[in-house]
């Protein structure tokens, strides 16, 4: 059973006077050093997400993670220790006209050399997959990513899916999937040779990223998704309420179950599944160890 991902909507932000853009970049490696940048840089380091040579695609819907993303992607160029290429996509799924303005404005003051080019997504998840349009859009919009990715040369393409977004993907499966399934900081393209997805974002909260947004003035896209937007609400809303009233009774529950994922003991489980094939924990018993707990 296929695992659910993420939608890549967002949510429209109250926010305050814009600030420059020296003010913004500096606070990215000052004010919000320990929040953004450097989990950021340890996310790359961790998960090697990023190598010398690398021509990545930074995949930009306009929203308070991809902008964040982009930013944070031009002061490693500008200043890590890693020298990479750069092209920042944007995937104009059927945008209203004032949307796509905003997120043109957005990407202008924020110095976002962006590459727009049009799919027209929102008119076929409208004709064919209205009861479920968040994940057939985020699945249409992957793949016109990874093409125009492919298209520019790029060997990477850079998603902003953040912290919660992993925790939230992870309680959705356990709870509509029965399964145990993350979302991971990389994965190798399956339809297109040589192109591997990153996560950048992959230890970044999402309280930080609007903390940043609302503290630069960005007013950025929400999903602007007219499909989803006839929808009264989502499952992945009700999962993110549960994280919340979870995290009360249990502290820190959303790290620890961040934690489990990395923490799997493969000898006190029921079964996995690994290259398409389901084993059993009963292919490797032999019964001579008594390890009851």
């Amino acid at each position: 059973m296929s695992g659910i991902a993420g939608s890549g909507c967002d949510v429209l932000l109250p926010v305050g006077e814009l600030k420059p853009l020296d003010e913004i970049e500096r606070n990215i490696i000052t004010k919000y050093r320990k929040a953004l940048w450097s989990k950021f840089m340890k996310a790359i380091k961790d998960y090697k997400l990023v190598e010398d040579g690398d021509k990545i695609a930074v995949a930009m819907s306009g929203g308070k993670d991809s902008l964040l993303m982009a930013k944070l992607f031009q002061e490693l160029q500008k200043h890590g220790p890693i020298k990479v290429e750069l092209e920042f996509i944007v995937m104009d799924p059927g945008y209203h006209e004032n949307i796509k303005e905003l997120l043109i404005s957005n990407c202008k003051h924020l110095d976002i050399p962006i590459n727009i080019f049009e799919s027209y997504i929102f008119d076929v998840v409208d004709r064919i997959a209205q009861d479920y349009p968040c994940y057939m859009c985020a699945k249409m919009r992957r793949g016109a990513l990874y093409n125009k990715a492919q298209e520019l040369g790029c060997n990477k393409l850079a998603l902003g899916h953040h912290f919660n977004d992993v925790i939230e993907t992870t309680m959705l499966n356990i709870a509509y999937t029965g399964s145990f399934k993350t979302m991971l900081p990389k994965l190798k393209s399956t339809n297109f040779t040589g192109l591997e997805l990153i996560r950048p974002l992959y230890y970044i909260e999402e309280k930080d990223i609007i903390s940043f947004s609302q503290n630069s003035g960005i007013q950025a896209l929400n999903c602007a998704c007219m499909v989803a937007a006839k929808k009264i609400g989502n499952k992945r809303y009700e999962i993110r309420a549960l994280i919340e009233e979870l995290k009360e009774r249990f502290p820190e529950f959303d790290k620890k179950l961040f934690k489990a994922a990395d923490n799997v003991n493969l000898e006190a489980i029921l079964g996995w599944q690994k290259d398409g094939r389901k084993y059993s924990y009963l292919d490797f018993y032999d019964g001579d160890d008594d390890n009851e707990e």
